[in-house]
């Protein structure tokens, strides 16, 4: 039975093009009415309220109109969703979006594109390519060279989900290359900081490799990947018959932004021949910094890198890529299919992109980062990242001398751990309070931090990503958390 004219009325078609701009208009408006009011980061809502008044529609029931679908949703959702542009939301790694990548959403949404085959994307292929290079330049990595063989090679890389993605697909190809020359999959090692994003043993576990593949090294004052240690690592794997397949150096560690020392990094890896990947998630908005693009040298010399334009290029989620030095080892993840992409013996007469994917069908996330960089330049994203390092290492100054308080490190990039512990607490009673502060923080709607834990002891954490936001805004967080201690001292001591 065919659909209904009225049901085949909501597809999005040239014959409804009035209906589809009423509908924007309208969502639009709505979600502009829902800024005005809103207050803070969240309203505190538990898990249970937030359930049930969703578990309790009728999903056979429809509105039948998109103001009333609207106004549910907004009683079911956005009235207490988490909102990462307010100045006091410091949790995770959630960025404030740019209005270009906003716009581009329109798009990528509406025309509904799939970057997996030219004939299903056309020049949407080529503005990826078009930004993999551009990115592959920033890095550092020349549009041809030579390797060591005197073979030409070229940057290539793709866009992915996330960093977790982009991850798992670097080190994919790490440990084809290490199978090819002839390693045996138990004897694969994976060596990386303590610190490094936890993906890197998700990888390895999705890949197949043994529990004991991944080999946690210490870190140095600054909590950044040392050196020495790595080397010993390096040489213990060689001593006990094994193969490091890939050395995973991080550039901006989840809890401490640290940045590993990536050209003592790289000088170890050559030495062993392993491959190197740069996890560059969170710190990968350097590149663009006009300041500090310096403390990223090195990432040149790595042969894969993740950068999450999520994060600190202020894009939409989804918007992530993997990147590799040669195009040619992104060979690894290829299959062709006679349906969908059939092997071309000229490799130029179809330009697939999900040759070199983990994915098959993909968003056109790539147009977001086209419209920023097209609208705003890659000068303004990079004062922004300068913007919210700087705003890290003030309120680190702050922290430091505020006797309330107990700094972990001094920040790195932009996050800061710290905790209420004045003179006289002990740390039992500072950890138990961690939890208690966050928790209350959160349900009585006065800011959102995230919470970790170093060395078996807990912290609060501000995670610093809205260039908008002020000292006084993160101090006044702070503020509450010591007070929020405070009062909380006695469920602490009973």
């Amino acid at each position: 039975m065919p659909p209904s004219p009225r049901a085949l009325a909501h597809l999005f078609h040239p014959d409804h093009a009035d209906a589809y701009v009423a509908s924007m208009r309208l969502g639009v408006d709505h979600l502009a009415d829902a800024l005005t009011r809103v207050s803070g980061p969240a309203t505190g809502v538990g898990p249970a309220q937030a359930a049930k008044p969703v578990l309790d529609v009728d999903l056979d029931a429809p509105l039948e109109d998109p103001a009333a679908a609207l106004e549910e949703m907004g009683r079911l959702w956005l009235d207490d969703t988490v909102w990462f542009h307010e100045p006091t939301y410091a949790a995770h790694l959630n960025c404030p979006v740019v209005i270009p990548a906003l716009l581009a959403e329109v798009f990528v949404s509406g025309v509904n594109a799939s970057l997996d085959t030219f004939d299903q994307s056309v020049a949407g292929t080529f503005v990826e390519r078009h930004l993999v290079a551009w990115t592959a330049g920033r890095i550092g990595w020349a549009a041809s060279s030579e390797d060591e063989s005197g073979a030409g090679t070229v940057p290539d890389g793709v866009f992915t989900s996330g960093g977790s993605q982009s991850n798992l697909q670097a080190l994919h190809l790490a440990r084809d290359r290490a199978l090819a020359a002839g390693a045996a999959p138990a004897d694969l090692r994976v060596l990386a900081s303590v610190d490094a994003h936890f993906s890197v043993q998700k990888s390895a576990r999705l890949l197949g490799l043994p529990a004991e593949a991944v080999v946690a090294v210490g870190v140095d004052a600054r909590r950044r990947l040392d050196p020495a240690r790595l080397a010993d690592a390096l040489d213990a794997v060689v001593a006990e018959g094994r193969t490091a397949m890939a050395v995973v150096a991080t550039a901006g560690t989840t809890d401490f932004g640290a940045i590993d020392p990536l050209e003592q990094v790289a000088d170890l890896t050559e030495r062993h021949g392993c491959w190197l990947h740069v996890d560059a998630a969170y710190g990968g908005g350097l590149l663009v910094s006009p300041t500090q693009r310096g403390r990223l040298d090195g990432i040149e010399r790595a042969d894969s890198v993740t950068v999450d334009f999520h994060k600190t290029w202020f894009q939409p989620v989804s918007s992530s890529a993997v990147l590799v030095r040669d195009a040619r080892t992104l060979g690894h993840v290829a299959w062709h299919a006679d349906y969908l992409n059939p092997r071309d013996p000229g490799g130029a007469a179809s330009p697939h992109q999900v040759d070199k994917s983990l994915q098959t069908t993909r968003r056109f996330d790539a147009l977001k980062l086209w419209l920023t960089l097209r609208v705003m330049g890659p000068e303004v994203i990079g004062e922004y990242v300068d913007t919210v390092t700087d705003l890290a290492r003030e309120v680190g100054e702050h922290l430091a001398a505020d006797r309330r308080v107990e700094l972990a490190a001094v920040p790195e990039l932009s996050t800061v751990v710290f905790r209420y512990r004045p003179p006289g607490l002990g740390e039992d009673a500072a950890d138990r309070l961690v939890p208690l502060v966050r928790s209350a923080l959160y349900e009585r709607g006065l800011g959102m931090v995230a919470a970790t834990t170093l060395e078996g002891r807990r912290w609060l954490k501000l995670t610093l990503l809205n260039p908008m936001a002020t000292t006084e805004d993160l101090l006044g967080v702070v503020d509450h958390c010591v007070a929020l201690a405070e009062e909380l001292l006695g469920e602490v001591a009973a």
